[in-house]
């Protein structure tokens, strides 16, 4: 694909955002978070040149020696992957400027724990399993409100912004619909949030229009 090309392919991906997001409010506004875990420095690069700012990563490591690759770059990290405890201090050296798999009462309070050591916060997003799949991390919607208000409470350093979660792995609209419906329920009680993060290269527009204001778009991005 020529450069040319390529940005012509971004501003297609854009429109369907607008368009989406247009159908919720004109005033709706939705941040683009673009995954480059499959991808290399250069690719970063090159749609940074295009106008893309917010970049992803799933892997501490990958993050790391992305973040100090393209460090001269003004770019926006954010870490999108589950998140083991021995890693903490890790990410904490890297700072991100958002984590978005808070999946459990234990890692908010080992990450409170180190946060606290290093007299520093971070932002924070809470990852809801709204599919209700084995194969999906994050809080049952059940007890997601509750298990909010005691991080907020129990963990100062944590900054919690909203959350996010992943559509259910299904062919069927109507189910990934609910999915994010579902989450979008839950965002809207909660005190102070502002990030409700939905929606992926194969569902973001359907993500948007049921309330998305983040989305992580990995292949649509990277031409992948």
């Amino acid at each position: 694909m020529t450069e040319i090309d390529y940005k012509l392919h971004i501003d297609s991906v854009i429109r369907r955002v607008e368009t989406a997001r247009i159908k919720v409010s004109g005033h709706h506004i939705v941040k683009i978070v673009a995954i480059s875990k499959y991808s290399k420095s250069d690719e970063i690069k090159k749609l940074y040149e295009i106008g893309q700012r917010a970049y992803g990563e799933n892997k501490v490591q990958d993050l790391k020696i992305k973040a100090n690759e393209l460090e001269e770059l003004p770019l926006e990290w954010h870490f999108v992957g589950n998140l083991q405890k021995n890693k903490i201090n890790n990410l904490l050296d890297i700072n991100p400027t958002l984590f978005h798999a808070l999946d459990s009462i234990e890692l908010a309070h080992e990450l409170q724990k180190k946060l606290e050591a290093k007299n520093m916060s971070l932002d924070c997003l809470m990852q809801i399993n709204s599919a209700k799949e084995d194969t999906k991390h994050g809080f049952m919607p059940e007890i997601a409100q509750q298990n909010y208000e005691k991080i907020q409470l129990e963990c100062p350093n944590i900054n919690l912004k909203g959350l996010m979660s992943i559509g259910a792995n299904s062919e069927d609209k109507k189910i990934v619909k609910n999915s994010f419906e579902i989450t979008h329920e839950i965002y809207k009680k909660l005190d102070g949030a502002t990030i409700c993060s939905m929606g992926m290269s194969g569902d973001f527009e359907m993500a948007i229009e049921c309330g998305s204001n983040m989305v992580r778009l990995g292949s649509v991005m990277f031409n992948k």
